[in-house]
């Protein structure tokens, strides 16, 4: 039996969530393209967004909110039901009134393994509704291997239903020529080559002063800096004077930002996938990344795995591998061809598997 009707919860489409806005962007966009019997009612709290994909089987709704959690738990899953829904496909957090229709992605449980990555309030949330809602989902979809595992090992309840179907590079990034990207860089945001990039909000868990730390152990001769570009998060921060943070950066200058980076550093303490592994990838930069969570997973032989957390260690292994052409034009290259490995047509596909054996269960 095909799917009929699937309700997403796309309040994150278009949105500045970071990977988790990535996620449900490019998800809706893939699927828009298969050709299937599937109708995607998208609900939102917000009017439709411009860009959302013009295709007679998506429908925007849009579901004005009296608060965020009450849309969460009771608002959209009763639209769904009405609207005909066969499947309900949300994240993290999913209503008992879904039923038996329930899909939750779960990118990581990072809440569960180190709860100190977290503030009080927002592991307390995700504490009481994750594992709950896995154990209450007819499917959990997560993004990769790892995750699943680490789903399995801290929500018991979820084995035998949880899918690990891995995120892709989304399609605004794209690989540009360096002088031209330079221009941008240094127009908008004052940064000039050379320079390491790490992409990332300041969250404990992301493990920004471990990049910061390592620069400052590489002294202040060294000819890089450290161009650190993402939301300010919270948590201790340290600072150096050769690193540089450019904040948040819109979406269309992303790719000028990795084309004129000589290096990627991906220092995270735990990720469930970690797409911009992927975004240096395409655009050509090496990557250094650490061994936590998917990260090994994800960036596979074609860059350098870390398993050290000490700063110092990190400076040298930065300074090594700088020193390398040979090695940076083989990382170069590993790196793009291990990023079209992953598709978002294969996440959607994918998918729409686990919409389809929801429905059959159903039946």
């Amino acid at each position: 039996m095909s799917v009929t009707t699937v309700a997403l919860d796309a309040r994150l489409v278009n949105g500045t969530s970071t990977g988790d806005s990535t996620y449900w962007t490019c998800l809706i966009d893939a699927l828009a393209q298969i050709k299937s019997d599937v109708s995607l009612l998208l609900f939102s709290n917000a009017p439709a967004p411009k860009n959302i994909p013009n295709r007679a089987n998506i429908r925007w709704i849009y579901l004005p909110a009296k608060s965020q959690r009450w849309w969460s738990y009771v608002q959209f899953p009763l639209a769904a039901r009405r609207a005909g829904a066969d499947v309900i496909h949300t994240q993290y957090s999913l209503s008992p009134l879904v039923g038996n229709r329930g899909v939750t992605t779960v990118h990581d449980v990072s809440f569960l393994i180190d709860p100190s990555w977290f503030p009080a309030r927002d592991r307390l949330i995700l504490c009481r509704t994750v594992p709950s809602s896995a154990r209450r989902a007819a499917a959990v979809i997560t993004v990769s291997k790892t995750s699943k595992a680490e789903i399995d090992r801290y929500i018991p309840a979820a084995k035998g239903k949880v899918h690990a179907i891995y995120n892709a590079c989304p399609p605004w990034i794209q690989a540009t020529e360096r002088d031209d990207s330079s221009k941008r860089v240094i127009g908008r945001y004052g940064v000039e080559m050379p320079y390491i990039l790490t992409v990332g909000t300041r969250w404990p868990r992301k493990n920004m002063n471990l990049a910061i730390e390592a620069m400052r152990s590489l002294g202040e001769t060294f000819p890089h800096k450290l161009v650190l570009t993402g939301k300010a998060g919270w948590g201790d921060a340290s600072d150096a004077s050769n690193v540089v943070a450019t904040g948040f950066a819109a979406q269309e200058d992303m790719a000028a930002l990795y084309a004129c980076a000589d290096l990627y550093l991906a220092p995270s303490h735990h990720e469930g996938f970690g797409i911009p592994v992927l975004e240096a990838m395409r655009c050509g930069v090496p990557v250094l990344a650490s061994s936590g969570g998917a990260l090994p997973e994800v960036v596979g032989e074609a860059g350098y795995i870390e398993p050290s957390w000490e700063p110092e260690i990190w400076g040298r292994r930065i300074e090594a591998i700088l020193a390398d052409k040979g090695k940076l034009l083989e990382m170069q290259s590993r790196g793009r061809e291990r990023e079209k490995m992953f598709s978002w047509e294969t996440a959607a596909r994918e998918t729409l598997a686990v919409y389809e054996g929801v429905t059959r269960a159903r039946h």
